[in-house]
């Protein structure tokens, strides 16, 4: 019998058809990322920073530490529950920007960290599906508020 103890790697990816520079800015400047992911947060993503995302609807909040930025290309947080959040933009034209979301480091027992990276590669692709329809299509579609509407507080 193989035992097989790796760390679960949770990938979400989506091609957006708009440039690298303004499918990274939608994750910087949170007054676009509020459009389709969180509802507010204390601030742009700066290098070296903490900034606090918050889901009102839910009385859910995360205070992230802003790892590394790389303008247009790389995103990188470590997150207040101990996982690690990187996105890759790369520009595959003019006009599209391939994105690539990858979340690392879950804790806890093993159905745990399962349920966790289940919920994390559902949750990452929404929120890219959100963003494609805003950045293309200049539609809101309330998938994080929708997702679980008797949740709310």
């Amino acid at each position: 019998m193989t035992t097989f103890n790796a760390d679960p790697v949770v990938k979400a990816e989506m091609l957006i058809r708009k440039p690298a520079e303004q499918v990274y800015g939608a994750f910087v400047d949170p007054d676009i990322t509020t459009r389709f992911w969180f509802t507010k947060s204390s601030g742009k993503l700066e290098a070296g920073r903490h900034v606090t995302w918050e889901w009102e609807m839910y009385g859910a909040s995360d205070r992230i530490y802003v790892e590394e930025l790389e303008p247009n290309k790389r995103i990188r947080i470590a997150s207040s529950d101990g996982t690690n959040v990187e996105w890759i933009f790369t520009a595959r034209a003019e006009d599209q920007t391939y994105v690539v979301i990858t979340n690392t480091g879950f804790a806890g027992t093993g159905d745990e960290i399962v349920n966790r990276a289940i919920d994390s590669m559902g949750g990452y692709t929404m929120v890219l599906c959100g963003l494609k329809a805003l950045l293309e299509h200049n539609v809101e579609l309330n998938l994080v508020a929708d997702k679980a509407p008797d949740f709310h507080v």
